[in-house]
């Protein structure tokens, strides 16, 4: 694909992996050794950080949306090779944010309050199709992302009634540490007699001081939030640890699809950046592990604070796999600034505590059949904000942590996926292919948010015939791993399997792929969730498997496949027919009801 030049003038084979455990590298991470890195970082062209003086401010974040944003065309700058990422330091903005492809909204400040938008339509995403039917459709408002802010006072009516924060996306779209003074909406209402259609999303350590109205949210995520109310949603909406949460209901008769647990279990929040407004010295805050939580986290007394002198800003335009390794060896951490990084070998994470953290939805696409990121058998690494995509020559796996299943890890120092991405073809013009996409072998890993796509449509239309071939999006081996908000969709084989014992997944959303036929899916009884046979623990909540077997008439047994004695561990599961030929016979083994017909929804309720 033509590179895409930036919009605004200052943005121009799996080995095992050895473990790093040196008292220097140690004491690096620890933050008692200091790092010669500079503080504040050299930020590439690819990052602007503004100060609530600059007078530029929405004329750059203006010029970043006509190039990755919009509607018209429809989903403009969906595959664009643009990479944003505006940081704001603590004071009030005026303006208004509009976030688009591949676009970073990132607040500097210790805490939400410390940096507010006060425009009349504040941070938002738009629609990214009027012209669809009904108008105002979000099916594609993906890879964008904004955190560590407040928006306060915002008067824009979006539609009659429809005033307050729009946040109308779909997957991999995360808001995080935000506070809203009045209403957050979840989709758009453009025209006629309904709104248009949104397959989100994922929130967490979200405040709002009204309402969140889901509107025509097919699904959602909210973890560790609060909020006056929520309303609306289609078919599957999972709130865990969030207070103003719905009391828990199964399926549409009489009520709303709402599954709802009180407490967090265990979770540590995603790393994020912070700057000190009298030195400029920025810091990278790694927060602590929680249990039982409920609510939100500002607080960051428990969280380790880590001075920029020890963390490697890596640039896409002069680093590879080579120099980034080289700094973690180090015991540095990495910062990933936008950009898209060609990688022939994997980033390798193999010390204790180290954090590798992406920002602008930096791209690690692999070009020599590697794995972009590999974790070695080590505890309490964070992994966040960054998007894996595969390459021409087949890799074994995008993301690999573990060297082999037998590494437990340690339950109170797991190790954290947050905002990690993959995909499978969308941008490509060649063929692509992985055997899957992340493949946890280690134990005590926890994933908290993820989407994992082979596409459907690309940049050159659509994808037939099992173009860009991955079998699995997620294949986990270890005990005790953790997933909230977990979205999988059009592998080829089993979408995930789960071969690890005492595993707990809250929300999953899945598509079969639309281009299979009866001999390559149904005849091989693949599923879109499976736990393989001999597992003897597992939790699952809301777990939905959805067909549109666009091309072929394809009849499959059932959408979650599991050992009998675990369908009780699961939560409110269903199957919904979204189009298309074909059928599904059952939700969870030989357990639902059938469903063939558009909009056709089964749920197996207590």
């Amino acid at each position: 694909m033509r590179a895409i030049q930036l919009c605004f003038a200052s943005l121009a084979s799996l080995a095992p992996v050895a473990v790093v455990t040196s008292e220097e590298v140690l004491a690096k991470l620890r933050g008692t050794a200091g790092g010669s890195e500079p503080n504040p970082p050299t930020w590439p062209d690819t990052v602007r950080v503004f100060d609530p003086s600059d007078d530029d401010i929405q004329s750059v974040l203006d010029a970043a949306y006509a190039t990755n944003g919009g509607h018209d065309p429809a989903y403009n700058g969906q595959f664009s090779d643009a990479r944003y990422a505006f940081m704001f330091k603590p004071g009030s903005y005026d303006v208004d944010v509009p976030v688009g492809y591949y676009t970073h909204i990132i607040g500097l400040g210790d805490s939400p309050d410390d940096v507010v938008f006060n425009g009349p339509k504040g941070v938002y995403v738009d629609a990214g199709s009027y012209d669809s039917s009904p108008a105002g459709d979000c099916l594609s408002n993906f890879w964008r992302a904004a955190e560590g802010f407040s928006m306060q006072g915002q008067t824009y009516e979006w539609w009659s009634g429809g005033a307050g924060m729009l946040w109308a996306v779909s997957q991999a779209a995360p808001l995080r540490r935000v506070k809203v003074d009045n209403t957050l909406n979840l989709y758009q209402y453009v025209s006629g007699d309904a709104a248009g259609f949104s397959s989100g999303g994922y929130m967490a350590n979200v405040e709002v001081g009204g309402s969140i109205v889901s509107g025509s949210q097919q699904q959602w995520f909210a973890r560790n939030s609060k909020f006056g109310e929520w309303s609306n949603g289609v078919w599957n909406q999972v709130f865990v640890g969030s207070i103003g949460a719905p009391a828990s209901h199964c399926g549409l008769d009489g009520g709303s699809p709402y599954t709802t647990v009180d407490e967090t279990p265990s979770v540590a929040e995603k790393p994020f950046i912070i700057i000190d407004s009298t030195s400029g010295e920025y810091s990278l805050v790694t927060p602590a592990l929680k249990t039982g939580s409920v609510g939100t986290e500002f607080d960051n007394a428990n969280a380790k604070i880590i001075p920029f002198s020890d963390v490697y800003v890596a640039s896409a335009d002069s680093d590879d796999a080579a120099s980034i390794n080289a700094k973690l060896n180090a015991g540095l951490h990495v910062v990933l600034s936008p950009g898209i990084y060609e990688l022939d070998a994997p980033i390798e994470v193999k010390t204790e505590g180290q954090v590798l953290l992406g920002l602008g939805y930096a791209t690690l696409v692999s070009s020599n059949g590697n794995a972009v990121v590999t974790v070695g058998d080590v505890d309490n690494v964070r992994l966040a904000g960054f998007l894996m995509q595969a390459g021409p020559t087949t890799s074994d796996a995008l993301l690999v942590w573990g060297t082999d299943a037998g590494y437990a890890g340690d339950a109170d120092a797991p190790g954290l996926m947050s905002d990690v991405f993959a995909r499978v073809g969308g941008p490509d013009e060649v063929e692509v292919s992985t055997d899957v996409m992340v493949h946890l072998r280690a134990g005590n890993v926890m994933i908290d948010n993820t989407w994992l796509w082979r596409a459907d449509h690309s940049a050159t239309g659509g994808v037939y015939d099992g173009a860009n071939p991955v079998k699995n999006g997620l294949v986990v081996d270890g005990d005790d791993v953790t997933t909230y908000g977990l979205a999988v969709e059009h592998t080829l084989e089993d979408l995930t399997v789960w071969n690890g014992e005492g595993g707990q997944v809250f929300f999953y959303q899945s598509e079969l792929p639309y281009d299979v036929d009866q001999a390559s899916w149904g005849d091989k009884d693949f599923v879109g969730y499976r736990v393989s046979s001999d597992v003897q623990t597992h939790d699952a909540y809301g777990v939905g498997v959805y067909t549109y077997f666009r091309d072929y008439n394809v009849s499959s047994a059932t959408g979650i496949a599991a050992p009998a004695a675990l369908e009780p561990s699961f939560v409110n599961p269903l199957a919904v027919h979204l189009n298309g030929y074909g059928s599904l016979a059952h939700v969870i083994n030989d357990k639902g009801n059938a469903t063939s017909d558009a909009g056709e929804t089964a749920y197996v309720c207590p």
